[in-house]
């Protein structure tokens, strides 16, 4: 064997024991090793479900209408329907709102009520309420509402708004494995 040969193989093999002290020693030093979803958790605190869900159908919203505009609601239900969301039936605010649109969630939609903010291109105001239970998300349609955005004007926004926050008090919900997809 030549030396250049000798040589390269004490180099590499030099750069393997490396590579396994290095891991070994990241393995024993991380600090992230007993620390679970929720462990600091207040007892009675909401479980928030932070995941951007993965297609539009699995969000419900229903429409409130909070102009004097008649037959709005009606109209935002429909481009949400096409869009395919899941819609309830619109129906008229007790209050008028002055914005774009106040998207009023609860900890069961917080990432989905993420994703309906960038329909108003971050835009409106997002109202969470910890008692609000189930996975409808309201919409109050303000005098400032023009339209929804485009897909391309959407997924700008996503980018734009981020990964959702969590909401003051409540703690993160453990993410569910699908056992539909393979993993």
């Amino acid at each position: 064997m030549s030396f250049a040969r000798v040589r390269a193989l004490v180099v590499v093999g030099v750069l393997a024991v490396a590579a396994v002290v290095f891991v070994i020693t990241a393995l024993a030093r991380d600090t992230q090793g007993g620390t679970t979803v929720g462990e600091d958790c207040p007892a009675g605190a909401p479980l928030a479900d932070m995941q951007l869900p993965d297609d539009p159908a699995e969000v419900t919203v229903k429409v409130y209408n909070g102009t004097k505009i008649a037959g709005l609601a009606e109209s935002v239900t429909n481009e949400f329907k096409n869009r395919r969301f899941a819609v309830q039936k619109p129906a008229e605010s007790k209050t008028k709102y002055k914005g774009v649109a106040e998207i009023k969630y609860g900890p069961d939609t917080v990432g989905k009520a993420q994703l309906l903010r960038a329909y108003f291109l971050a835009q409106s105001k997002m109202t969470y309420n910890a008692k609000q239970k189930g996975a409808v998300i309201d919409i109050v349609i303000g005098n400032e509402y023009r339209q929804l955005a485009t897909t391309t004007e959407v997924n700008q926004s996503l980018v734009e708004v981020g990964e959702p926050t969590l909401p003051p008090g409540a703690c993160v919900k453990p993410v569910e494995k699908d056992k539909n997809k393979d993993s």
